[in-house]
């Protein structure tokens, strides 16, 4: 039986509620809500493949001043956001939250019509198993993290643009990031490195934070795939304080590649079971106290499991070696 996806339904209106839920719970578990904050929380746990918002049910323009929280993080973001309500109203939203909203259903809408755009609408959605995985991973991530092709920067998780104060983010390369005297340098390392036969490479150099400053940081690059020569994963650990440019801070290109060549070597190894149930969980998106949950056992050994694994992958971060154990093929994942 195939499972089912999650509907949350924030509304007052019970008569919508009932109806949509006659229409759509063989498709759906719904779950309900009255109050958006409540709902916002819900959103979090379920992280529902639809939500359906009754404007009607909420008559100040100020109640949806927090919409946008909806699609803050990279798990809300692949939710489908539905706003209900009268022609005027959604007008207006459609100017003031253009991004957030994906759809407007008017309240003149007959109800069989509304089930079936919400199941169409969800059937529309590509699902991409190891994207969401690695993506989930990438924005859980606390310290700054880059995915580059070369030089050009792909994505950025929320730690590095808060870290950097980044607002738009198209176009950016990696020596936006690094003293003037340095971009041809670094180009050129990481140019070597996409060609070469090593999957890893730990160096340290500094970085522009912002107004000027540079702070040192020891940056690791891990590649995402043996086929994939040209795309890789940039971790960041900041040391020391800010400061202001120094012409004697940066990286050199002979220094880069002799880590590169020192940081490429690892010993075979297979994972335990438990190891590879918890780097399944992981990938996932599970929290430590839910995969203590799942597997029922401590918080502590769970933490012991991650520390052992980061240390036998020789890596710097879990999210590092469940990229190793998946270029390695040392865990059997779910199909997509």
């Amino acid at each position: 039986m195939m499972e089912k996806r999650q509907l949350l339904i924030v509304s007052r209106n019970e008569d919508l509620i009932d109806k949509l839920v006659e229409h759509l719970s063989l498709s759906y578990d719904i779950t309900t809500e009255k109050s958006i904050h409540v709902a916002y929380n819900s959103a979090l746990n379920l992280l529902p493949d639809i939500i359906l918002f009754d404007k009607n049910s909420y008559t100040k323009n100020s109640d949806f001043r927090n919409l946008r929280n909806f699609k803050s993080t990279h798990f809300l973001a692949k939710s489908f956001l539905i706003v209900y309500g009268k022609e005027d109203d959604l007008n207006i939203l459609k100017k003031r939250y253009k991004s957030v909203i994906d759809e407007y259903i008017s309240d003149h809408t007959e109800i069989e019509v509304i089930a079936s755009r919400i199941r169409k609408d969800d059937k529309c959605k590509s699902f991409n198993y190891w994207h969401d995985c690695f993506m989930g991973l990438f924005n859980l991530m606390t310290q700054p993290i880059l995915l580059l092709q070369q030089n050009n920067i792909i994505a950025m998780n929320d730690s590095f643009k808060k870290t950097f104060r980044v607002k738009k983010t198209d176009g950016l390369k990696l020596t936006d990031f690094v003293n003037i005297e340095n971009k041809a340098k670094v180009k050129t390392s990481l140019r070597n490195f996409s060609r070469g036969k090593h999957m890893k490479a730990v160096t340290t150099t500094s970085l522009l934070v912002h107004n000027d400053k540079l702070r040192n940081a020891k940056i690791s690059f891990s590649k995402l795939s043996r086929n994939i020569t040209d795309q890789f994963i940039m971790f960041i650990d900041f040391s020391g304080e800010e400061y202001f440019m120094d012409d004697r801070i940066g990286s050199h290109a002979d220094q880069v590649e002799k880590c590169f060549k020192e940081n490429s070597e690892m010993a075979e190894f297979s994972f335990t079971k438990r190891e590879k149930e918890i780097i399944s969980l992981l990938c996932k998106g599970y929290k430590t106290k839910e995969i203590s949950d799942a597997l029922f056992i401590s918080p502590k050994t769970i933490e012991k499991h991650r520390s052992n694994i980061i240390k036998r992958t020789n890596s710097e971060t879990i999210l590092e070696s469940i990229i190793y154990a998946i270029n390695h093929n040392l865990v059997d994942f779910p199909k997509s």
